[in-house]
């Protein structure tokens, strides 16, 4: 059976999204783009916003998801939020954060579940600061 990964990207990004609401933020955009590239996540909370990089692996054979989001990725998602930021003027004062939600699938995927990911058994780890403006 064919892994058909944006489905599944979009499952890992709704589940990080709920994950977040659950934790207080409200959603600003998903899946914002620029010339530069894609944040798949923007919330807010608490005078904070959050541009979120969302991860889903389903083995470690390339390394834990963390592990891929690379210096390049991260200077890509850094520029497309200041394009954020000159689009929405109204959060220059907030706090910024630049976190990422990092899902590892822990069985193998059977055509079933690639109906219904309800069905997954999953581990989030919810990574803050996982890079920052000082380190690109």
């Amino acid at each position: 059976m064919m892994w058909d990964t944006k489905k599944i990207g979009l499952w890992g990004e709704a589940t990080a999204l709920s994950y977040l609401e659950q934790n207080g933020f409200k959603r600003l955009q998903t899946r914002y783009c620029s010339r530069y590239g894609e944040i798949d996540l923007i919330v807010e909370g608490n005078g904070t916003i959050l541009f979120v990089e969302v991860k889903v692996r389903r083995s470690l054979r390339y390394g834990n998801a963390s592990e891929s989001i690379t210096i390049t990725k991260q200077r890509k998602i850094i520029k497309t939020a200041y394009v954020f930021l000159e689009e929405y003027p109204v959060y220059e004062s907030y706090d910024l954060r630049f976190d990422a939600i990092c899902i590892q699938i822990k069985q193998q995927v059977a055509k079933p579940i690639l109906q219904d990911f309800s069905l997954l058994n999953y581990d989030l780890e919810w990574i803050q600061d996982a890079f920052n403006l000082d380190e690109v």
